[in-house]
């Protein structure tokens, strides 16, 4: 067997995971609310068949003859890095997909569509017991597919590895601990000694369809390629990839909140360029995907936060925003908004929390699901759960489900084990721009000039264009020559948030 066989094979797999994609996003964006029973039929189909084609006996014939099924090491010992590393992705990839029988594959996909549907309808309605059940049943077959995975410690961690790999339950647990310990003594610290931030005028009437304009002028500047992408409006905003040459990207408008329309297109930006940077020669082996959920997510919390709300980054485009809404941002200069963006006030949704607070609503995520998961914690019981850990954590409790318990698509779609990534990200990102501000010593000047391609460049040759030849704790080494810590992260928000607020240094 040739290793251009397997690659064929693979991207064979590929190119239906990928028309898999095109009705997942087309499920977000404009399909028509009664053909969610028969779109579910349609991607169940599409997954049992890619399955069918990773776990059948001719794709094993063509892995065996080139790789140790025990090992997953080359036959050929004179193997090269890229080839070798493609086919022990290629026997991990096997060896997990084969674990999972078919009949499961097709039963789970086909709940988790529905239970999409199902979510959707209760989050409107505030009605947690119609979903209930379907979390039920989810959770369920994820205790399952844990126990076909295998784990050492907790079935926790074998969903945790398939979104980063490498990292388990003990060790986010001790980066999450420090972590927590230093958001909420900064939290503490902004409300009784920080001072004040207006952030009214944010709430003001800005016309929604300027804010699309704007938000596809920013991409722009980013180096978003709309010729091989495309934004649309989605209840949640997200990122989709069919192809390096195909990525696209959803945002929703408020008219009376701003702010979640332009940092929700530049959140998603970051992950579409991350898309965007991946080799297209690598499309179809598993070198062209993406590192990890973590690494996925540094990338938009990068242009979102640590470029997105800085003070250079709006040195750039606060004229081009005052000239298209002179009337909300009347007598309002650059350093008032800069911290009008930046204020931290503890929320209930997710999404819409601040730089400081967000990973306190992902450490809440990621203590509900071990304990889900685990078998500590019953479905019946996660309202109280959630109520109670949202006060431990940010002080407030939520009055209904649709802002408590039922606020993210995550669980609908069976994607326990992906929240840890989401704060995994903030602290891979502030490591990566410590060594970016080495590497770009006019960072600042480069900002504030509007010339953001390169950064992305810089992104592309360090993050992108590796795809998956490294995972993601030794591109972290390999970036900074340290290991993964949160303390980059807090010393970043420490700085930032101390001088927005006029509170001492530590």
């Amino acid at each position: 067997m040739s290793i251009q066989e397997l690659k064929d094979r693979l991207a064979e797999i590929k190119k239906i995971d990928s028309i898999g994609a095109v009705l997942h996003w087309d499920q977000e964006t404009y399909m028509p609310e009664g053909a969610g029973d028969a779109r579910a039929e349609h991607i169940s189909y599409l997954s049992t068949l890619a399955h069918r084609l990773h776990t059948g006996q001719e794709f094993l014939n063509c892995l065996k003859g080139l790789v140790n099924m025990e090992t997953g090491e080359p036959l050929q010992p004179q193997t090269d890095a890229d080839t070798r590393r493609m086919l022990y992705l290629a026997w991990k990839d096997y060896r997990d997909v084969s674990t999972l029988p078919a009949d499961f594959v097709k039963e789970l996909a086909l709940l988790t569509a529905k239970s999409q549907q199902v979510w959707q309808k209760a989050r409107v309605e505030n009605d947690f017991n119609a979903f209930a059940p379907y979390l039920e049943k989810i959770i369920d077959f994820k205790r399952k597919e844990a126990e076909y995975y295998g784990y050492t410690t907790t079935p926790y961690d074998a969903l945790i590895d398939k979104f980063e790999p490498g990292m388990n339950t003990e060790k986010i647990t001790i980066l999450f601990n420090r972590l927590k310990e230093a958001l909420v003594q900064l939290v503490k610290d902004i409300r009784e000694k920080g001072t004040p931030i207006d952030d009214k005028p944010m709430q003001r009437s800005f016309d929604v369809d300027k804010q699309w304009e704007f938000g596809l002028k920013v991409a722009e500047v980013m180096g978003y390629d709309f010729t091989c992408g495309r934004q649309d409006k989605s209840a949640h905003p997200f990122t989709t990839t069919f192809h390096p040459t195909d990525v696209r990207i959803t945002t929703r408008l408020h008219k009376n909140n701003f702010k979640t329309a332009i940092f929700s297109t530049i959140h998603e930006t970051g992950h579409a360029l991350y898309e965007q940077g991946l080799r297209i020669d690598d499309y179809g082996s598993p070198l062209g995907e993406p590192i990890s959920f973590g690494i996925h997510e540094s990338q938009s919390r990068i242009w979102e936060n640590i470029i997105g709300r800085s003070r250079d980054f709006w040195y750039h485009f606060y004229p081009q925003l005052t000239g298209m809404f002179s009337r909300p941002l009347v007598n309002i200069n650059l350093d008032r908004f800069y911290k009008m963006i930046n204020t931290v006030k503890p929320s209930l949704i997710r999404v819409e929390a601040d730089e400081v607070t967000y990973s306190l609503h992902i450490m809440l995520r990621f203590e509900i699901e071990a304990l889900l998961i685990d078998g500590k914690l019953e479905v019946k019981d996660l309202p109280a759960a959630w109520d109670q850990k949202m006060e431990e954590f940010l002080g407030i409790r939520p009055e209904d489900y649709k802002d408590g318990v039922l606020q993210d698509v995550h669980w609908s779609m069976g994607a326990f084990g992906y929240f840890p990534s989401y704060a995994l990200g903030n602290l891979y990102g502030a490591m990566m721009v410590n060594r970016m501000q080495k590497d770009i010593p006019d960072l600042s000047e480069t900002i504030k000039s509007g010339k953001l391609p390169i950064i992305r460049e810089w992104l592309r040759n360090n993050v992108h264009s590796i795809g998956h030849r490294m995972d993601a704790e030794e591109l972290i080494r390999k970036l900074t020559g340290e290991s993964l810590s949160a303390e980059p992260f807090i010393h970043y928000l420490e700085k930032k948030y101390r001088d927005i607020y006029a509170l001492p240094n530590k």
